[in-house]
């Protein structure tokens, strides 16, 4: 079958992007998994780290990633309801590990779960067909295969460290660093659905003009100032309720400074970095909140695919491939020219 394949470990990856029509895995499906025929599947930063090679995790090559995709299903593995056979869907690509628990263990109340990563631990949706598990399947019968592939993942994301570990209000404010990649615009859609008022930065002015379009009400170019005095400014000296933060490093510090009172910063990763200078003093005296959140789970994909099903959100397509084009499709992720998700339709 057809799979876009990453060939060898390197940086930059789309030189290691290759589309293959002999690639054979095996498809057999295990006690609870499905076969899906994909119709359309969405590029992540994830498909960047797995190019590059994830710290601390031994990956093969050649591999398939893909943490986002829209198919059929074709076939199921024993324990699956047959109702699934010939459904549209989308998946969470996270998959729960539950381990056993130890006699001298401590107690797990306060831990989060511990996920495995369809497309990156897993071979994912880059490929005319792939596996996944039945329960961390959603049905989008009748959606746009092209808009479908493109929720999955980074609605999720946002939706679960805005909403479920942020908590965030209907009416209170938001910024978002770095508009333009799939988890941002994801989460400028979730603040205009909750009724928050949003500001967004960027290095581009044509991104912030976009932005402005999808409903953001203010728009700050970034050229390495402290742009925290003008969200100050837009807030009347309040500070924001939360800080949407997907970019680390270089923007961390200004978010820290434009929180409000009580205010959440909320993080799903760090591409400019890990190392960033805070401001202690800040965080304490402001009883400001750090969250750290990695995808969700499958509870929390079902709903926030219900908002999908019903029209409330939708997400921002930034350009369609063909699985012929996988190249350039990795060469502009890369570049981060992107404003919104990069979708490969399958469909002849």
């Amino acid at each position: 079958m057809k799979a876009i394949v990453v060939t060898e470990q390197g940086n930059p990856v789309a030189p290691n992007i290759a589309l293959r029509d002999d690639w054979e895995p095996s498809i057999e499906t295990k006690p609870g998994e499905v076969v899906i025929r994909t119709l359309a599947s969405a590029l992540n930063h994830m498909d960047l780290w797995v190019g590059r090679g994830v710290p601390g995790l031994d990956l093969a090559y050649p591999r398939v990633s893909g943490c986002d995709g829209c198919g059929i299903v074709e076939s199921i593995g024993p324990g699956v309801d047959s109702a699934w056979i010939g459904r549209q869907v989308i998946y969470n690509a996270a998959v729960q590990i539950n381990r056993g628990i130890g006699p001298d263990e401590a107690p797990r109340s306060t831990l989060a779960p511990e996920y495995e990563l369809i497309g990156e631990h897993h071979f994912g949706a880059h490929a005319e067909r792939f596996v996944c598990p039945a329960d961390n399947l959603a049905a989008v019968d009748g959606a746009d295969p092209v808009q479908a592939a493109a929720f999955g993942l980074c609605a999720l994301t946002a939706y679960s460290m805005m909403v479920t570990k942020g908590d965030l209000r209907p009416g209170q404010t938001v910024l978002i660093p770095g508009i333009g990649g799939g988890v941002a615009t994801a989460a400028l859609s979730i603040a205009r659905y909750l009724g928050c008022p949003t500001c967004v930065t960027s290095r581009h002015q044509w991104k912030l003009d976009q932005a402005r379009e999808l409903g953001a009400e203010l728009g700050i170019l970034d050229e390495g100032q402290d742009w925290s005095r003008d969200i100050r400014s837009w807030t009347g000296r309040r500070g924001v309720d939360m800080a949407v933060d997907s970019v680390g490093k270089v923007t961390h510090l200004n978010c820290i400074k434009s929180l409000g009172r009580g205010g959440a910063y909320v993080t799903p990763g760090c591409t400019t970095g890990p190392n960033a200078t805070t401001d202690l003093a800040r965080i304490f005296w402001n009883q400001l909140r750090i969250l750290g959140s990695t995808m969700g789970t499958n509870e929390e994909f079902r709903e926030v695919t219900s908002l999908f099903r019903s029209g409330r959100l939708a997400p921002v397509v930034d350009k369609v491939y063909k699985s012929s084009a996988c190249v350039a499709a990795y060469e502009r992720l890369e570049a981060g020219d992107q404003f919104g998700k990069i979708v490969i339709d399958w469909r002849e």
